[in-house]
């Protein structure tokens, strides 16, 4: 079932969410000073592609993954980072107005959650995700 929402996703929309990311990954990692973001881009990118299937949490034993995590979080909402959120978080609810639109308003809705605190976020597959849950 993963796999046949991850095509319609990529059919309807998701593959230009996926160049974008890539685009402002590359731009950012064009700067030196903007690698990491530009990595956390990437990160996107990964996750945008095929977002069925997946899920992200944090790593590290801390919640909010240190204070360098924290501080290039805050960097990364305050440049870019909302806007981000906002996108994701406006075509998350408008698709979930419509039944049909539901499951891939969620995904965004899970972008949302990655697009606030990109650092310190890895992407799991929900059989990882369980397995860790219940470790």
């Amino acid at each position: 079932m993963s796999l046949l929402l991850n095509i319609l996703w990529l059919l309807f929309g998701g593959i230009f969410i996926f160049f974008g990311y890539i685009a402002g990954g590359i731009a950012l990692c064009f700067t030196i000073v903007g690698i990491p973001w530009g990595v956390q881009c990437f990160k996107l990118a990964i996750f945008s592609i095929f977002p069925f299937g997946q899920e992200t949490r944090m790593s590290g034993s801390q919640p909010m993954g240190g204070v360098i995590n924290v501080l290039l979080n805050i960097i990364w909402l305050l440049f870019g980072g909302v806007f981000v959120v906002l996108n994701h978080l406006f075509w998350g609810l408008l698709l979930c107005l419509t039944i049909i639109g539901i499951p891939f308003g969620i995904q965004h809705l899970k972008m949302v959650k990655l697009g606030i605190w990109p650092f310190g976020a890895v992407i799991v597959s929900k059989h990882e995700s369980k397995a860790l849950a219940t470790a």
